[in-house]
Formats: C-alpha cells, structure tokens, sequence
C-alpha cells in the first residue's frame, strides 16, 4: 500500500518530471470510493463495473480514437486521510490486449479497508503523487467515483491549492441512492478545469453505465492542448 501525509504527497507533486511519453494523448487517473458506507457488494459492483466499462466496444473504440496517440490508465482506492491503494498502476492503453489486461487487473484487485469515513482532499493529494509518475502525456485528468460528501479532513479545493494540480482536469461520477445533492456538491466542490463535467449514477447497480458514460467522454477523439501557465 502506497500512503501519503499531505508533506510527502506536495513533495512528489512537484518531484522532477517523468520521462516524455510522446505517443501520450492523456494520463486518466480513476479514483474509486471504498469508504464505509460502501457495502461489500457495492464494492464488487464497483470494481466490476469499471472493468466492464473498459471492455465495452464503445469505450475501447473511444480509448483508441486517435492512431499513435494513447491513453495512459491508473487507478486506486480511497477513504480515510491517509488510505489509499493503487490498484493499478500505470500502464499505457495501446491496444484491446493492454485495455483487457488493465479491466482484469481491476476486477481482481482486493478491497483494502471498509470502515473509514471519506476524505475526498487526501484522495486529491494522493492522487497529485500518482500523476507525478504518469508519462509526459498532452493532458491529465482525475476521474473520481463517490457517494458522499467530504467528511474528514481538507476538501478537495484545499488540495487543488497545494498539491500543483492547477492544470489538472477533476471530473466526478456521483453515486446516489442515498439521499442528499451529491452531483450538486461534485459540481461546486470537487471538479474543476476545462470541459469538468459530473456523471450521475442512481445507485450502485447503475454504476457501470455512468462509468462508460463518462470513460467516453474523457478519451474520445478531440483537441487536447497542454495548458501553459
């Protein structure tokens, strides 16, 4: 398990580059909820939703949309401020094979923790340290998978702020079912840069349609810039 305090995560954020990754169209970082009110079954639906999605033919025709210019994936698990784990790193989605060992990787990994509140900044912060070691890709996007609001520790602006993610996309999949505006509080608290949009999910069981949704949109086809400061 990788974990990072907020002084370590800032120091890799604004570590030495990576080395150039030229063929590198956008580094997606997923981000998946497993705080405690995520159930043993919602977590299943989860991690096998994702996989799904990444399967789906409409999702690997986006993936692969542009020829010699790829998508580079990772993903991890968070809750509490200092419990995140990697549950794949990253790897660069050249064809279906790389795309297919990527889904398998994800609906096989193993849930870390189930009983710590959700801290949503930490995520972020975490999050700042992976991206640090993802290829020089043209863009950088945080995907991130929730059912509640920020309940421990800094909130995401806080993170964004500190952890040198000016240039970084945010977008978010809202899960609900369980009552509140989260999609509203995604929209005001937690995506950010240009083109941040929110998925919504009506509850677990919708999960992978809201994630192939949302994984199209994030790696179809289209202009992408890198952003100069």
């Amino acid at each position: 398990m990788r974990v990072f305090g907020p002084i370590l995560s800032l120091a890799i954020a604004l570590a030495v580059a990576p080395p150039v990754q030229a063929d590198c169209r956008l580094a997606l970082l997923l981000a998946l909820d497993v705080s405690s009110s995520v159930d043993s079954r919602e977590d299943r639906l989860q991690r096998k939703g994702l996989a799904n999605a990444l399967l789906a033919e409409d999702v690997q025709k986006a993936i692969l949309s542009v020829p010699g210019q790829f998508v580079a994936l990772a993903a991890f698990e968070w809750s509490g401020r200092y419990s995140q784990q990697i549950n794949l790193d990253w790897v660069l989605l050249e064809n279906e094979a790389r795309i297919r060992a990527a889904a398998d990787a994800i609906r096989e990994s193993s849930r870390s923790r189930s009983d710590l509140p959700t801290a949503i900044g930490h995520a972020a912060g975490f999050a700042a340290g992976l991206l640090s070691e993802a290829p020089d890709c043209l863009a950088q996007t945080i995907d991130v998978s929730g059912d509640g609001e920020n309940n421990e520790g800094f909130p995401p602006k806080i993170a964004y702020r500190h952890f040198g993610q000016d240039f970084v996309t945010v977008n978010g999949l809202a899960i609900g079912g369980k009552g509140g505006d989260l999609p509203g509080y995604y929209r005001r608290e937690l995506i950010k840069g240009p083109g941040a949009f929110v998925i919504e999910a009506d509850d677990f069981a919708d999960f992978e349609r809201a994630m192939k949704q949302k994984l199209i949109r994030e790696t179809e086809a289209k202009a992408v810039a890198r952003a100069v400061p």
